[in-house]
C-alpha cells in the first residue's frame, strides 16, 4: 500500500521531573562536545561509512518486553554490528514503562538511549535529551520529526508511528454477519451487538487489569475532532472540553463521543464478564483465534495479535468509528521516540545516533510493526489498508509560547491525558457498578477542567 495518506503532523504533551547539563550549537546543527570538539548533527550522519572504527558501548532502554524475549532486540543489536563491530549494544526492557523510566531520569547515569516518556514536558526535553538536530533538517522526510521537538530543536527520533484505530477479527466480523465496517459510534456499538448475539466471542475487550491499555482511549480524541490543533492548543483553553457535541457539534464525535463507546459498550454487556480479569497476554491468543472480536489500541498491536496463533490472515485494523461532517478521521502520530542521553561522553552519543538513524531508517521495525514508516518516502504496510482514504489527524504542537499549556491545564484538572489510566478506568468500572452516568463523569471532568483553563489559560 503506496505512502497515500495525508498526514499533519505530531507532537505530544507531558509532565515532568529534574535536570542534566547543556551543550551548545552551531549554526550548521552540530553540537559542540565535551572536550570543546564538534559532534555532527544527527543529520549529518551516514550510516555505514561515518565512524566505522568508533569503539562505544551504549545501554537501550525500551518498553518493548516481547521483542527481547522473542530475539528481535538482538537480532537488530547483530546486524547493525556487522557495520559497527566495535559498538557494544546492551538492551534493557522495562515493563511498567513510563512510570519506571521517568523516575530513573533522575539519576544522570541510567544509560545512553531510551524511550522519552511522556511525562516530560517539551521545555524540559533538553535538561534531560541530547539535542539531536535542527527540526528543519530532517521535518521534510520524517514522519511526526517535531513529536519530541522544542524551540525548533529535536530531541526525540520516533521509534514506531501509529494511526490510531480498531484490532478486530475478520472471522468474527463474518460470522456475526458485519458486512462494512462501522464509521460512527452507533454502528460500532449495533457492530458489537450483532457479535453478542450470533457468534461465541468478547465483542469488546477492554484489557482493564492491565491499567496502561486504558490510556489508548485518549489517543483518539483528536482525531474524533477532525482538528490537529484540538489537543495541544485549543482543548487546554476551551471550557467544558468533554461535553457532548464539544467541539463539532455532534454527540456522535469529539471528546465525550469516545468515551460514550467505552461507556455504553460496558454498560450494554458488550465486554467481558469481569474486567478486574482481563489479561494482556492470554488477550492476544484470545483475538487470534477467534475468542474476541474488537479490542481498542494503536496498529503497534496488530502485528502481535497476528503472531500469537496460526490465524494470522483473520487480525485486521479499521479506523476508530467516529465522522466529522461525513467524513472519518484517525488520529495518527509517534509511538515513544528514542533519546539520548544529554549526560553520556561524545563517543557514546555518536554511537547512539548511529544506532537509532539505523533503526529509523533501514531496520524496517516501524514496518514491521505495522505502523506508518518513519520516513515519509517508504510504503505503509498491508495492515493499515483500510485507512486508505481516511483524513489521518496528528496533534500539531503549540507554538513555543503554549508548548506547556496543555500539560499544565491537565495536571493541574488532574486529568493526563495518554498517560493515566485513572479516567478510563472510571468509565469502566461507573458503566459496570451504575453508581455514575457518563454525564454525571463529565460533569466532574469539565468543573475541574474549567478551573485548570481559567488558572493556565492566557486571558
Amino acid at each position: 500500500m503506496k505512502k497515500a495518506i495525508a498526514l499533519t503532523l505530531a507532537a505530544g504533551l507531558s509532565v515532568s521531573l529534574l535536570a542534566g547539563c547543556g551543550s551548545s550549537q552551531n549554526s550548521s546543527g552540530s553540537q559542540t562536545g565535551e572536550s570543546g570538539s564538534t559532534l555532527p548533527a544527527y543529520n549529518e550522519l551516514t550510516v555505514g561509512e561515518d565512524y566505522t572504527d568508533l569503539k562505544a558501548e551504549i545501554k537501550v532502554i525500551t518498553n518493548r518486553t516481547d521483542l527481547e524475549g522473542d530475539g528481535t532486540l538482538a537480532g537488530y543489536v547483530a546486524a547493525f554490528q556487522e557495520m559497527y563491530p566495535n559498538i557494544t549494544i546492551t538492551n534493557e526492557t522495562i515493563t511498567d514503562y513510563a512510570n519506571d523510566m521517568t523516575t530513573r531520569l533522575t539519576n544522570p547515569d541510567w544509560g545512553d538511549v531510551c524511550m522519552i516518556p511522556t511525562t516530560i514536558p517539551l521545555p524540559e526535553l533538553s535538561d534531560y535529551f541530547y539535542p539531536l538536530c535542527d527540526l528543519s533538517a530532517i521535518e521534510d522526510e520524517y514522519n511526526f520529526a517535531d513529536n519530541r521537538a522544542y524551540d525548533g530543536k529535536v530531541y526525540g527520533i520516533p521509534s514506531i508511528c501509529n494511526a490510531q484505530g480498531v484490532v478486530y477479527n475478520k472471522a468474527v466480523f463474518e460470522e456475526a454477519g458485519i458486512t462494512e465496517l462501522p464509521t460512527t459510534p452507533t454502528e460500532f456499538l449495533d457492530a458489537l451487538q450483532k457479535i453478542k448475539d450470533n457468534t461465541d466471542a468478547i465483542p469488546l475487550y477492554t484489557n482493564y487489569a492491565a491499567g496502561w491499555t486504558m490510556t489508548a482511549w485518549d489517543a483518539y480524541i483528536g482525531g474524533s475532532t477532525g482538528d490537529p490543533n484540538w489537543m495541544n492548543v485549543t482543548m487546554p483553553q476551551t471550557h467544558d472540553a468533554f461535553a457532548p457535541g464539544v467541539p463539532t457539534g455532534d454527540s456522535e464525535s469529539g471528546p465525550y463521543a469516545v468515551f460514550n463507546v467505552l461507556y455504553q459498550a460496558v454498560k450494554l454487556g458488550l465486554t467481558e464478564d469481569d474486567p478486574t480479569t482481563t489479561d494482556w497476554e492470554g488477550s492476544k491468543t484470545m483475538m487470534n483465534n477467534g475468542e474476541i472480536g474488537t479490542m481498542v489500541l494503536g496498529s503497534w498491536a496488530v502485528v502481535q495479535m497476528q503472531q500469537a496463533g496460526p490465524n494470522a490472515d483473520d487480525i485486521g485494523y479499521m479506523p476508530f468509528p467516529i465522522s466529522v461532517d461525513g467524513v472519518q478521521y484517525a488520529s495518527a502520530g509517534s509511538d515513544y521516540c528514542y533519546g539520548v542521553n544529554i549526560n553520556s561522553s561524545d563517543d557514546e552519543k555518536i554511537a547512539s545516533m548511529l544506532y537509532i538513524k539505523w533503526l529509523s531508517e533501514s531496520s524496517n521495525f516501524s514496518y514491521d510493526q505495522g505502523g506508518i514508516p518513519v520516513l515519509k518516502s517508504q510504503e505503509y504496510p498491508e495492515t493499515l489498508a483500510a485507512f486508505d482514504g481516511i483524513e489521518l489527524v496528528a496533534d500539531a504542537p503549540a507554538p513555543t509560547e503554549l508548548a506547556d499549556l496543555a500539560s499544565n491545564v491537565q495536571q493541574d484538572a488532574e486529568l493526563t491525558l495518554n498517560a493515566d489510566e485513572t479516567h478510563g478506568k472510571r468509565v469502566v468500572e461507573a458503566a459496570i457498578n451504575g453508581d455514575e452516568t457518563l454525564d454525571d463523569i463529565v460533569a466532574d471532568w469539565n468543573a475541574a477542567w474549567n478551573d485548570a483553563v481559567d488558572r493556565n489559560a492566557p486571558q
